[in-house]
């Protein structure tokens, strides 16, 4: 038995005191599972309350369904595009007009009808706001009638596709500045009750348009790790989600349910040599990064399986890009790695003398870096003290650093961070490696360039069907002779992608779910629908 804080102790303490005592005899009764079959609540405590709360305006549902809101498209299990709000849409032959044809029989969650109006003022809301919701590329969005609306591009983007899935739709009649905090959406559910730092609950929107939830009521607790699995022992809950640590605990009445994810952690390299700055003084570059022996040499030594089962317990599976098992990910940029024989002689051809002091030298640079992690982030941390050790045989020398983000803003162009990816849209694939990015943000923050791979990247944003689309994006990663992935130019040592672990009360089930995205958001409740008891 875990040792649990008094503070933790004193949550589930709040929590169950605010259950009914109908609630309280019913746990006692199951011995360790929240809900006895046929009941239709459901407590879980399945990831972190939203900083930006529930706007999807502001990226609100970005990483999952935003399950307050409808968006016009979604995705099935296997990553295929499938209607919700709209009933059809078409794209212009080039590529920048996109029409759509929303349902005529929706209500918000107030019982006032959705039209074209409020889709064209949440895109135009969303594309204000300045957010993690990009839209620079919309030039207008237009209401042809009250259930057709028109969005022109500046330019082709075969990926607006997948803004149209992620973004939920909200009331023009209703949206203020409160309603982050208070939404009103036409999802599955509506929000009733928000106890900052402790608890949100939803009830089934009676005026929902789509298939009715088995579950009239959600409460969504936030709760420490340690205070959560302690509720769940307790049988407060009936949904968990657990870190690797706790991947390999047991509990009575719940089962363990692993999901695979493109929730990935990888070391990001500077690949230009030092020399310039910013316009705000940071460095840009490193020497030892920027050559491609060192880049090489780490990803082929390092030996990611390991990773997976030292430090994520198992619960995971090694990383080879951004978008592993996605059906834009190019399969061929898998390599062999574990292999310091090979490295080794990679670096030595390469001109990277052995020194007596461990550490290899060339044109009097010795192969040297900080290794930047997030303060606070275990697994990051203990990835970057085990990828230090792995490559020290190699004579290259990483000392990792728990910084804060701010710290690390100032240093992500010149030193190697350890980061963390995983969208749901090969946008994403685009932000970190086009030479457009370079230095917005935290994307491309190595200064990453190759002009095929930008010319593949174009090719697939103008791509008029998404399977073109996935093949230009394959080429981007690796054509055989150049790209972005391991094969080619090793912008990054990808390591791990995370496997997102859940426990779950073992009379209710929640079906097959797709490959999960970056840690952020309740993406399990994407098919809420489907979820009911077991016969």
């Amino acid at each position: 038995m875990r040792n649990i804080t008094w503070i933790g102790f004193l949550l589930i303490f709040l929590f169950l005191a605010a259950c009914s005592a109908d609630r309280l005899e019913e746990k006692a009764s199951t011995e360790g599972a929240a809900n006895d079959e046929g009941t239709d609540e459901l407590i879980l405590a399945i990831g972190s309350e939203p900083e930006e709360g529930f706007d999807p305006t502001l990226g609100w549902g970005r990483y999952g369904s935003p399950l307050f809101q409808s968006t016009l498209l979604t995705y099935n299990k296997d990553f295929e595009i499938a209607y919700d709000l709209a009933e059809s849409y078409e794209v212009s032959d080039d590529g920048r007009i996109w029409t759509i044809h929303i349902r005529d029989d929706v209500k918000f969650s107030d019982g006032e009808a959705l039209d074209a109006a409020d889709v064209v003022f949440t895109f135009e809301t969303a594309q204000q706001s300045a957010s993690v919701v990009d839209l620079s590329n919309l030039k207008k969005v237009e209401a042809k009638d009250d259930f057709i609306v028109e969005m022109t591009l500046e330019e082709p983007d075969s990926t607006f596709i997948y803004t149209l899935v992620t973004t939920g739709i909200v009331p023009e009649h209703a949206y203020s500045e409160e309603y982050k905090e208070n939404p009103i959406g036409s999802g599955p559910y509506e929000l009733v009750q928000w106890d900052k730092g402790q608890q949100v609950i939803a009830e089934v929107n009676p005026h929902y348009y789509g298939k009715e939830p088995e579950f009239s009521k959600l409460t969504f607790l936030f709760l420490a790790e340690d205070a959560a699995f302690a509720a769940a022992n307790a049988g407060g809950v009936d949904i968990l989600s657990v870190p690797a640590t706790f991947g390999n605990e047991e509990i009575k009445g719940m089962e363990r349910v692993q999901l695979s994810s493109v929730d990935n952690r990888g070391v990001m390299l500077p690949f230009v040599p030092s020399g310039e700055e910013t316009k705000d003084g940071r460095i840009i570059g490193n020497d030892v990064t920027a050559d491609p022996a060192i880049r090489e040499a780490m990803n082929i030594g390092i030996d990611r399986q390991a990773l997976v089962e030292g430090v994520l317990n198992g619960f995971g599976t090694p990383a080879y890009s951004a978008a592993d098992e996605l059906p834009w990910w190019n399969e061929d940029t898998k390599i062999d790695d574990d292999n310091m024989d090979r490295a080794k002689k990679i670096l030595t051809d390469a001109g990277w003398e052995m020194q007596d002091n461990g550490i290899r030298i060339k044109d009097g640079i010795e192969a040297s870096f900080h290794l930047l992690y997030p303060s606070g982030d275990q697994v990051r941390q203990s990835l970057s003290l085990a990828f230090a050790d792995r490559i020290e045989p190699l004579g290259i020398k990483a000392e990792p650093k728990g910084a804060s983000w701010n710290e690390i803003e100032r240093e992500m162009y010149s030193e190697p961070i350890m980061m963390g990816w995983g969208n749901h849209s090969p946008i994403e694939m685009y932000h970190l490696f086009s030479s457009n990015t370079r230095g917005i943000g935290y994307y491309n923050a190595n200064y990453y360039a190759n002009p095929q791979v930008d010319k593949y990247m174009n090719h697939a944003l103008r791509a008029t069907t998404q399977e073109e689309a996935y093949d230009w994006w394959k080429k981007a990663q690796w054509d055989g002779e150049t790209g972005f992935s391991a094969k080619g130019d090793a912008p990054w040592v990808w390591l791990v992608n995370v496997d997102h672990i859940y426990f779950v009360n073992d009379r209710l089930e929640i079906g097959e779910q797709k490959v999960q995205p970056h840690g952020h958001g309740w993406p399990i409740t994407d098919f809420i629908l489907d979820w009911h008891w077991k016969e």
